[in-house]
């Protein structure tokens, strides 16, 4: 039976979230930014020696006659190059997936959209195309991209024809072995793959034999076989008896189906599982260059120090800007916690990013601190917000952080979760009365709102907050 898109997003964005994750793009995941599939490819060749590509079913022998019937596959090389080498738009699905915090990309994909978008989302890929390239490790690579039917820039070293299939485990049996590691060590989300490719059956059976029911969860998308697609009704009957029998023998292999009604709800499926795995990062905002009652600087640094602990307790990665006033308590909080539990896995659970400093032209100093606040809000789904306010050296006097504000504004621009915690005052008091004004913007947070205004006790506020997050991620 086919999975839910909800086991799909819950248990795809957990992957990510504990670095087992992998993508793997077909023909499929290129289509939107105007590339052409397999069919399209050889079309042009087929019409050349006689053949309706349309008629035909396996694409493979098609590229073989044509190499059989001209002795040579210059042509096949330049349909390659003609095909793949334009320049062409980064579709969303790739931008998502390219934005992801996932280390793993294989594809079957000639073009260069892929490592496109992993550079354009500012990730460095290590890409490989070709056998001796996978004993060379790029330096600072954010990602490795396996391309292992070749790459547009060797075309004929591109895997198209049936000879090249059958020649594989001559010609690339380390990205054979690669795949087989990475099939059974992580998660993969299979994404415009038709499971026609003979080198993918040829691994996943190779799995299955050697693991049997104990393969791994992976998963993929099917466009449903609609009835209002087909003119005649016995057509329609076959088509979706084959899918559904095409969908349960992927799950011998380990591979979940989640059938979508259109394409698009595909993008609407990544949209959320890059929301889902970022509610585990938490950004914590806030300065203080004063407190009032009931709040003075030691208890404002307990409720920082027992705020970090209790997120990093709960599989949180805090991000603090290392704001004034307790900056040092969320750390301190935070590191509690993660030598105690979480075998001091310092990089998992805390991110310091504190702003950039000595920018003596005004104008600069704001747009690179907004530029910055924007680039955090990417990273994370929730902010919390305390206190806020901040000395005014043209006044004299504490007035509002504008700085918080701004991070409210941009943190709630990007559709993240934003709980201020509204009894310390300040900027989260100005944020607090706006959340009310607009709760319907915000429903997570209409049971609670009023409480984390009025509360003063620590451990309470501490409870409430984490009983909002708490409820998200689940």
């Amino acid at each position: 039976m086919a999975v839910k898109k909800e086991e799909l997003i819950r248990n795809y964005a957990k992957a990510i979230r504990e670095g087992n994750a992998a993508i793997f793009g077909g023909a499929g995941l290129s289509r939107p930014s105007g590339f052409v599939d397999w069919k399209g490819l050889l079309r042009p060749l087929a019409s050349d020696i006689g053949l309706d590509v349309d008629k035909e079913t396996d694409m493979l022998s098609v590229a073989q006659f044509y190499k059989n019937q001209r002795r040579t596959r210059s042509s096949i090389n330049q349909a390659i190059l003609d095909a793949f080498s334009v320049d062409a738009q980064i579709n969303e699905n790739i931008r998502i997936i390219s934005r992801l915090p996932i280390f793993t990309y294989w594809t079957t994909n000639y073009d260069e959209l892929l490592e496109k978008g992993i550079r354009e989302a500012n990730r460095n890929p290590d890409v490989k195309s070709e056998s001796d390239q996978l004993s060379n490790m790029k330096r600072d690579r954010d990602a490795i991209v396996y391309k292992m039917h070749g790459d547009v820039n060797h075309p004929a070293n591109a895997v198209l024809t049936k000879e090249d299939y059958e020649l594989y485990e001559h010609h690339r049996p380390l990205f054979r072995t690669a795949l087989k590691g990475d099939l059974v060590s992580k998660v993969f989300l299979f994404i415009g793959f038709s499971f026609e490719d003979p080198n993918l059956d040829y691994i996943l059976g190779q799995i299955h034999s050697l693991l049997g029911e104990n393969v791994p969860n992976h998963y993929c998308f099917f466009k449903r076989v609609q009835e209002n697609e087909f003119s005649d009704p016995a057509e329609y009957g076959y088509c979706k008896a084959r899918q559904d029998m095409q969908e349960e023998n992927l799950r011998n292999y380990g591979i979940q189906t989640v059938f979508v009604d259109s394409y698009n709800e595909i993008t609407d499926i990544l949209r959320e599982i890059e929301r889902v795995s970022k509610l585990h990062n938490v950004f914590i905002s806030g300065s203080a260059h004063e407190y009032t009652e009931p709040w003075n600087k030691q208890r404002a640094e307990e409720l920082a120090r027992k705020l970090a602990g209790a997120l990093v307790h709960e599989e949180c990665r805090i991000t603090s800007g290392f704001g004034r006033g307790f900056g040092s308590a969320i750390i301190n909080g935070a590191l509690d916690i993660i030598y105690s539990e979480k075998y001091r896995h310092i990089d998992e659970h805390l991110c310091l990013r504190p702003f950039p400093q000595n920018i003596s032209d005004p104008d600069d100093r704001k747009k690179r601190w907004k530029e910055y606040r924007e680039s955090i809000m990417d990273e994370t789904g929730i902010s919390v917000f305390l206190f806020g306010n901040k000395y005014d050296s043209t006044t004299g006097g504490i007035v509002v952080a504008d700085g918080c504000i701004q991070e409210f504004e941009i943190a709630k621009a990007k559709g993240n979760l934003v709980i201020p915690i509204g009894s310390t005052g300040y900027a989260s008091k100005v944020i607090s009365d706006e959340v009310k004004c607009n709760i319907s913007d915000y429903p997570y947070l209409s049971n609670v709102i009023g409480r984390l205004e009025t509360e003063t006790d620590i451990d309470s506020i501490v409870t409430l907050v984490m009983d909002v997050i708490k409820k998200q991620q689940n």
